[in-house]
């Protein structure tokens, strides 16, 4: 993809989050609190039950951007805000589906991308906006 046009919608994503990634991906970023493993500490606490790690879910949000432009190096900046857990089960997964459209092309060639995050219907990352390169 070499240019961008405003409007464009990116191909949604859809993911399957589950207990065992949850387990490797605390490995991976050594995060281990336990809001991410335990579900007693996590009912605990005050969650329903074990829930994603928030950057696992950005991290996913990026990957729809990665996955359309083809070349992650064509990422330039990712911001977001976690509004809402991804509860995961302890028997099943918890689905996240992502989508994206390029809101503004700028004049040096760069776009900025809305990202929406949806869990159960709810979104669970705010004001998600990467900016890329051509």
């Amino acid at each position: 993809m070499s240019t961008f046009t405003a409007g464009e919608e990116l191909a949604p994503l859809t993911v399957d989050v589950t207990r065992d990634q949850l387990v490797r991906y605390a490995g991976a970023s050594l995060d281990f609190n336990p809001i991410h493993w335990n579900e007693a500490f996590a009912k605990e606490v005050g969650l329903p039950d074990v829930i994603a790690h928030g950057m696992l879910t950005m991290a996913l949000g990026a990957r729809l951007v990665t996955d359309w432009l083809g070349d992650p190096g064509r990422l330039v900046d990712y911001f977001a805000r976690f509004t809402r857990p991804v509860v995961v089960p302890n028997d099943g997964a918890a689905t996240i589906e992502f989508t994206g459209k390029v809101a503004v092309v700028n004049d040096d060639g760069t776009a900025r991308i809305d990202i929406t995050a949806k869990f159960d219907g709810k979104a669970v990352l705010g004001k998600a906006q990467a900016v890329v390169r051509a």
